[in-house]
Formats: C-alpha cells, structure tokens, sequence
C-alpha cells in the first residue's frame, strides 16, 4: 500500500482457503517502519503477537505489546509504528474489501 515503511503483509487464511467471510493476514513492520495512515469503510481487528510499537487511532496514540487487540471501526483513521524490536501483529478484514494491492481475501 503506498506510503507504507518497511512492511510485509502474507495471506493466511483467505478466498483461495475457501473464507467466505473474513481473512486472516500477517504483518511484519521492520523496526521503525509503519503502515500509512489510512481509513477503510470497513472494520476489522488487529492481535500483536510479536514485537511493540504504537497504534494511531482517531486522533489518539497508544503502545502495543504482546497480546493487544485492537479494534478499527470502519472509517477510523489509523496507522500502525514498530518500536525498535518490529512489529508482527494479525488483521482479520472482509474478503471482498480491497486494502491497498493485493485484496485482503485474495
């Protein structure tokens, strides 16, 4: 997705699974890399499962760590940091949303 640093995005679960529903995507965000900032017209959820950084929500900015959750409303404006360590964080979103190239259930 333009204006992305640093970051690294695979398909865990998607159409190709047979997800009707939602996929499940991994991003790896190098240590001080960040995803745009950006808004989607869809929610969707975030789990951090390696790593620390900060997530800009609606104006607000917070630490992650190990095992955060964070939920994105649709149309919220949002962008994730890493910290020194990176970040690796779960996204679960729609299959039939885009987010940038490839779409999240592709």
């Amino acid at each position: 997705m333009e204006g992305a640093e640093g970051v690294r995005m695979a398909i865990m679960v998607g159409r190709a699974d047979g997800a009707p529903t939602f996929s499940l995507r991994q991003f790896r965000v190098d240590a001080g890399g960040h995803t745009p900032r950006h808004a989607h017209d869809y929610e969707h959820t975030v789990v951090v499962v390696g790593g620390e950084g900060t997530v800009f929500l609606d104006g607000e900015e917070r630490a992650l760590r190990l095992g955060d959750v964070v939920y994105v409303p649709a149309g919220s404006d949002h962008q994730f940091r890493a910290g020194g360590a990176g970040l690796r964080f779960l996204c679960t979103s729609p299959v039939t949303r885009p987010c940038g190239e490839p779409t999240p259930g592709t």
